[in-house]
């Protein structure tokens, strides 16, 4: 059985590929990727892929038992079909089972700003599922470092601030996502099933007290505007760079949190085979690798 990881350059792929490798070592891992030069992982065998071209990605699929689908990134081009390529491509080639990585929300999205981009992930999941192949949807919770970092950079002005208010989200690492995304990729015991992978459930206030006792730091949480959010969003250049676009779909993640549609029921467990590790590790373990 050989395993093919999309969009092998990004973040969750190169975690992903190193627990895979884990699990089945180098020789059925392929990598899969528009650049194949910025594969970050050794020794493993990489092929060009562009959810562009169905051609390309035919040919990177060939020989491929299972494949598994990173969604593609938000941006001016044409998501929905992007997916549906990968999808196609898989089934060229014979591809027997393909894993997607979507988005948790219980439909209380809609009215958000955030709704557009889910509506991108829930049609993969329908082309999928409507595709004849062996499928699984693993819904991502929303990525613990990327809040963190902004908890933590605001310890200068002892406030975090967004619009998510008292509502809940289980938040979690990309690791942990990686883990239980190799385990649903090797085994076949959760084909048909759509999972929810996400940790704890906390508000924003508890996730910056959790913050607060692990990076010996004091911030308070307030909650702003929408407008404000998308203010404070674009200070990040990582953001900024992407346009105001971006950080209006990156705030309407906080209205999702805001009125419940991230507060979902973990399947990590039945994903992975063991439990999600708890938010205060998780922050503690990305303590330590921020001071490396």
């Amino acid at each position: 059985m050989k395993i093919a990881v999309t969009a092998a350059s990004g973040g969750l792929a190169t975690a992903t590929m190193k627990h895979l490798i884990n699990e089945i070592g180098t020789e059925d891992l392929c990598a899969v990727a528009r650049s194949p030069e910025k594969v970050k992982i050794p020794r493993i065998e990489t092929r060009h892929g562009d959810y562009q071209t169905i051609k390309e990605l035919t040919k990177a699929f060939s020989g491929i038992d299972t494949v598994v689908m990173i969604s593609a990134p938000v941006g001016d081009w044409d998501r929905v079909t992007m997916h549906q390529n990968v999808i196609t491509a898989a089934k060229l080639a014979d591809v027997r089972k393909l894993l997607y990585t979507s988005i948790i929300g219980n439909g209380k999205e809609k009215d958000t700003w955030f709704w557009q981009t889910q509506q991108v992930n829930r049609q993969a999941e329908i082309d999928l599922q409507e595709s004849g192949l062996q499928w699984i949807v693993a819904r991502n919770g929303l990525y613990l470092e990327k809040d963190l970092h902004h908890i933590v950079q605001a310890k200068d002005i002892g406030v975090y601030k967004n619009i998510a208010g008292n509502g809940k989200t289980g938040y979690i690492t990309v690791d942990e996502l990686a883990y239980a995304t190799a385990k649903l990729a090797i085994s076949d015991s959760s084909n048909g099933q759509i999972l929810n992978l996400v940790g704890d459930t906390l508000t924003q206030a508890q996730l910056v007290n959790l913050t607060n006792q692990v990076f010996g730091i004091d911030i308070r949480y307030e909650s702003i505007t929408d407008e404000e959010n998308i203010a404070e969003l674009m200070k990040d250049p990582n953001i900024s760079v992407r346009g105001e676009k971006v950080a209006k779909m990156l705030a309407g993640c906080f209205q999702a949190v805001r009125v419940g549609a991230f507060d979902v029921k973990s399947d990590y467990k039945r994903a992975a085979g063991r439990a999600v590790k708890p938010t205060l590790q998780m922050i503690q373990e990305q303590r330590d690798a921020m001071r490396g």
